[in-house]
């Protein structure tokens, strides 16, 4: 299926949680905040919700430091 992550179109296997995609592209899921069809979702909600074709995706990594 295909969805589009940050303004690029990305390709995955179905189904496909969003810890599952997250895991794909190399991100552990504790270390991103995602907005899923512009709603914000909870890391706790990461393995039971599902992404289907055509989702889009804003992930931004939680960076440390000052």
């Amino acid at each position: 299926m295909t969805l589009t992550a940050n303004g690029q179109a990305k390709i995955t296997a179905s189904p496909c949680s969003l810890e599952q995609f997250l895991i794909r592209q190399g991100l552990p899921p504790r270390s991103v905040v995602i907005e899923h069809n512009g709603e914000a979702v909870a890391p706790s909600e990461f393995p039971d919700r599902f992404i289907t074709e055509g989702d889009r995706l804003e992930i931004v990594r939680i960076v440390a430091g000052g």
